[in-house]
């Protein structure tokens, strides 16, 4: 009973609904990044090295073996170098967005706290608590010269 009160105090707090909701942006994020990176940067770059698909680029360690009517004995086994590429550009662009984000974000956040910032409305409890410290220091100030 202890873990489904624990749950439900998780669940009301608001965490659980922020990380479905991340996880649902995060999802249709990666499919936007994967339709940037193959269907806006991988055709010019293929168009500069002469039409390589780097998608399908592979080292291969053995070929395919046929029998005589064409049927596959032995699958091939190669490496996909390719595919990795795209998936390092993928993380690239990823972790580049995430960090332009990140970074925007926290640059309202500290906006938001400068109490000396009027153009942004500064949350309550920043704003009690500096009020806080500024009659603290008004009353040390008091006391010193006393």
């Amino acid at each position: 009973m202890k873990l489904i009160k624990e749950f439900k105090e998780f669940a009301v707090k608001g965490n659980m609904i922020d990380m479905a909701i991340g996880i649902i942006i995060g999802a249709s994020f990666n499919k936007v990044i994967d339709v940037l990176v193959k269907q806006v940067f991988l055709p010019p770059l293929s168009l500069l090295t002469n039409g390589v698909n780097f998608e399908e680029r592979r080292i291969i360690l053995r070929d395919a073996a046929t029998d005589a009517e064409g049927a596959i004995l032995t699958d091939e086994v190669a490496i996909g170098y390719g595919a990795l590429g795209e998936v390092v550009l993928d993380f690239l662009i990823i972790g580049f967005t995430v960090f332009i984000v990140v970074k925007f974000m926290n640059r309202l956040k500290n906006r938001a706290q400068d109490t000396k910032d009027k153009t942004v409305a500064t949350p309550k409890d920043i704003e009690l608590l500096t009020n806080l410290n500024t009659l603290m220091e008004e009353q040390n100030k008091l006391l010193k010269t006393k």
